[in-house]
């Protein structure tokens, strides 16, 4: 029989060690209530998606195959949460709806860290040349970020339709993202690298590989979109503009377009009511390569299929080339194209547009200045 000081020392060690095995969480205070719980959750599977984990401070993501048909939704993250992808996920093969990969947070602000590692969506088992409009049914968008915060350093391979849409409610930043479609370039179609539809975006220091546009802004304010690498596709776009939609204050600076089919363009759909893009601003831009038209501004857009008639319902400028923008084009391209309606308004200072190559295109608007079409 044990004597009492040793069966308490015992027993005292006893409840150390079962403390030490269980996760510790510190008590919240008033400031910490919509914070993020301070444990760390791993995920290494589908089943391991649940809330109970996605409520963590800490998410971490090791390699694993995603369930096809599924999405891997890492939706609702709470304020200050960060995520750090630590292995390579490839997802399951079927013809869905989508998307593949979703993250967001109900409120404030998290940190995704790709840490270099790659989300493989298996686009060459779904493109078919048909994009998304026809064909079979491929899963689309890939990534979906919402919320607010931060998006870094990770590869987005093989993207079934669009790469990465943006929809968010509070200031994000999406930085070293390498987007990768070189794959799909005889069967590719409809694989924009960045579609954006929300406000206080910067975009900045990432790659795109696709068939179709590097960026496309659907409608937000405040976007920067800079240092980013795009070959090709179809060059940075805003738009197209449907009816409705406003975009403003974009600044689209120091980025490099190389083998695209355009350059630089802005486009609103024939017969968009209520819409508006203004204040568009372009500065330092290298564009080489291009096989169509260098900068294209037009009104007349219909899926692919301008009726070269400009339509009057969206409010078009100014748009401005403030300073260092290079455009080439090769021998049958433009260099410039812009069809304006009757909304085109105020004076576009291009005075920082340089083009070459090609022939030099048309314009039909009367109010651009230091630049001659």
């Amino acid at each position: 029989m044990l004597r009492l000081p040793a069966l308490f020392s015992t027993v005292l060690l006893a409840r150390v060690l079962i403390s030490a095995a269980a996760p510790t969480h510190e008590p919240a205070s008033s400031d910490e209530v919509h914070m993020s719980r301070r444990c760390t959750a791993t995920i290494r599977s589908a089943a391991d998606i649940t809330s109970a984990n996605l409520a963590c401070s800490t998410i971490n993501i090791e390699s694993f195959t995603m369930t096809a048909g599924k999405t891997l939704a890492l939706s609702g993250l709470s304020n200050g949460a960060t995520v750090n992808l630590l292995g390579d996920i490839t997802f399951g093969f079927k013809n869905w709806a989508g998307p593949l990969f979703e993250i967001s947070s109900n409120s404030g602000n998290f940190t995704f860290n790709g840490n270099g590692k790659t989300l493989n969506g298996q686009g060459v088992s779904y493109w078919d040349g048909k994009g998304l409009s026809a064909g079979v049914t491929k899963p689309d968008p890939m990534v979906v970020i919402g919320g607010g915060g931060i998006f870094k350093d990770v590869t987005v391979l093989n993207s079934p339709g669009r790469a990465v849409a943006v929809s968010n409610a509070a200031p994000m930043i999406i930085s070293g993202v390498t987007i990768d479609n070189s794959a799909g370039k005889s069967l590719g179609a409809n694989t924009d690298c960045f579609d954006v539809a929300g406000s206080d975006v910067t975009i900045t220091g990432n790659t795109c590989k696709n068939q179709d546009d590097c960026l496309a802004v659907n409608y937000g304010s405040n976007i920067k979109f800079s240092s980013n690498f795009c070959t090709g596709g179809h060059g940075i776009s805003i738009g197209s503009i449907s009816s409705g939609s406003t975009v403003s204050d974009v600044t689209i600076s120091d980025n490099t377009v190389t083998d695209s089919f355009y350059g630089l363009r802005i486009k609103t759909d024939e017969g968009a009511t209520d819409a508006s893009v203004t204040n568009i601003v372009y500065l330092g831009n290298t564009v080489s390569g291009i096989t169509y038209q260098g900068v294209a501004i037009l009104q007349d857009y219909k899926n692919g299929s301008p009726s070269g008639t400009a339509s009057n319902g969206v409010t078009l400028g100014p748009i401005t080339f403030s300073y260092g923008n290079s455009v080439s084009v090769d021998s049958q391209a433009q260099q410039v194209y812009v069809l304006c309606g009757e909304l085109c308004t105020g004076a576009w200072d291009w005075s920082g547009l340089k083009t070459s190559g090609g022939a030099a295109g048309s314009s039909n608007y009367a109010k651009i200045s230091g630049y001659n079409v």
